[in-house]
């Protein structure tokens, strides 16, 4: 089976912006491995000109098949005619218009219909939460398991986003004593990494080139979720207590979130190395510390997660404008959005209110189909009639969405088996592939920018079977094994820097306490 696959090629002046999905058109045939020139990623597939197959060149000989074909492949090559000269003009125009794609008007106009270059860069936010989970060491038998499987220096190179125009400059941890058994992973090993932490994200700031491609600094916050699963959401105590009572400042104590996110955010576990400055403090200092650095620069902070992480990205976005953490010397205030892709509602109405006021600006992607963007709140939210929230916002399980949704439908994609699982419908590759299809409210779905549909099967079995793309093709070349001496063997990994020296500075300067010393 042969399905087109045409190239789009982006400006020498701007990087492509995820994991080698931007494709150049090639000339000769030659073997593929997904993802894209690393041995360790290993799949039976080889490129030909304008087209993916598996090794063995097999086709299918159906009607029905062949008429799949020819829909996918038009969906692939309508872009090269009709969209390649528009996304080069609208990256162009980057620098320009990156207040109104960070949703300086709340993407009025963006959205129907879809904006290319909004597209396109909620598409890059998307693929830097999904670095998240191909970096978590999620195997129970590797003594690391819950860590980062890879340095900061080397995070991005490791994930073949070598041109992703991004420095990480700190991780993220989070304290593994919250009720949430199915967000955190633990080694069976006796001696492990660590026994009360996991790592839960990443701060990274763009680079000189990428900067002066975005028109400005940009500060991402990525926070990983939850993917192998959806049994978290039943581990949500779903109950709204106040944001101020753990510490976060808040003016009016009825503004409410969801009690497991706000423990998970700000709880600590001092006999951690990891985690004994939570995973708050841990995001605050680092953002004072930047702005610090280019104080003198046009700055914006962008935080985007998928899932629980969506969740931890809307908490922080809040806490960082509520504790004006996104203050410079001078006094300018630092725009601070959120690209949300599937989460769950967070807080109550007041708390939404309180978020808007603030200035913060959040896009939610969603999947229709998805069960977890309707949680928590199942039956009091802000679908209600607003009469009805009214007499219901006192009670503790009371929940209304933020920001701005785009609701997007996994069974408008050719690509996608339209009776997929609730695992596939919360999936994050399907959900950036759905979305570089979009073109608004009852147009086609054309992928604009050509990426590549096998990403949809790098961690489930989303897509139709004719496609011959196996199901979870990513993994460890030997899971991560090496032989060393004649025997086989997990090597060891680098000791990693927990937290930078001027921690306390920094919460000085925030006004926060800590009992360390």
């Amino acid at each position: 089976m042969v399905y087109r696959e045409e190239g789009f090629f982006f400006p020498n002046k701007m990087a492509a912006p995820s994991i080698s999905n931007m494709f150049i058109s090639f000339n000769k045939p030659h073997q593929l491995t997904f993802p894209l020139g690393h041995s360790k990623f290993q799949t039976p597939f080889r490129r030909t000109q304008n087209s993916i197959k598996l090794a063995t060149g097999e086709k299918s000989s159906t009607s029905t098949v062949r008429e799949q074909e020819h829909e996918e492949a038009t969906t692939l090559h309508t872009h090269t005619s009709n969209y390649k000269p528009k996304l080069e003009d609208h990256l162009e125009r980057l620098p320009e218009a990156w207040r109104q794609i960070q949703g300086e008007s709340d993407w009025a106009g963006l959205l129907e219909p879809m904006d290319p270059l909004l597209r396109m860069e909620t598409i890059r936010y998307g693929d830097m939460a999904q670095a998240c989970y191909d970096a978590f060491d999620f195997d129970p038998f590797s003594k690391y398991c819950g860590s980062c499987r890879f340095t900061p220096r080397n995070f991005f190179s490791s994930l073949e986003m070598p041109l992703v125009g991004y420095t990480v400059t700190r991780y993220l941890y989070a304290t593994a004593n919250i009720n949430l058994p199915n967000f955190f992973k633990h080694s069976r090993w006796s001696k492990m990494w660590s026994k009360n932490a996991n790592w839960a994200g990443y701060v990274a700031v763009s680079d000189h080139a990428m900067t002066t491609r975005l028109g400005r600094r940009d500060i991402t916050i990525a926070w990983r979720g939850t993917v192998t699963c959806l049994e978290w959401v039943a581990d949500l105590m779903d109950f709204l207590k106040p944001i101020s009572s753990n510490g976060i400042p808040c003016p009016d104590q009825t503004v409410k979130v969801e009690s497991g996110f706000l423990e998970l955010y700000t709880d600590k576990e001092e006999s951690c190395s990891y985690c004994k400055f939570s995973a708050r403090e841990q995001v605050l200092t680092e953002v004072k510390r930047l702005l610090e650095i280019y104080r003198d620069e046009e700055v914006s902070i962008t935080i985007t997660g998928h899932s629980l992480g969506s969740a931890l990205a809307i908490l922080s976005a809040y806490d960082i404008a509520e504790t004006g953490a996104n203050t410079m010397r001078d006094g300018r205030g630092v725009g601070v959005t959120v690209m949300s892709f599937s989460g769950p509602r967070v807080g109550n109405v007041r708390f939404k209110e309180r978020l808007e006021r603030l200035g913060v600006k959040v896009l939610r992607v969603v999947n229709k189909h998805d069960v977890v963007p309707k949680a928590p709140g199942l039956f009091f939210n802000e679908q209600l009639p607003a009469a009805v929230m009214k007499v219901a916002e006192g009670l503790p399980w009371s929940y209304s969405h933020v920001g701005v949704e785009l609701a997007l439908d996994h069974k408008k994609s050719p690509f996608l088996n339209p009776n997929g699982d609730a695992v596939c419908a919360h999936n994050l590759e399907a959900l950036l592939h759905l979305l570089d299809g979009y073109h608004g409210k009852g147009e086609r779905f054309v992928l604009a920018s050509g990426r590549d549909p096998a990403l949809v099967n790098k961690g489930c079995d989303f897509l139709k079977d004719h496609h011959m793309i196996p199901p979870n093709w990513r993994q460890d070349a030997n899971k991560g094994m090496i032989r060393s001496n004649g025997r086989w063997m997990q090597p060891e990994r680098p000791k990693l820097q927990v937290h930078p020296q001027d921690m306390h500075h920094h919460l000085t300067q925030l006004g926060l306490t800590s009992s360390h010393t």
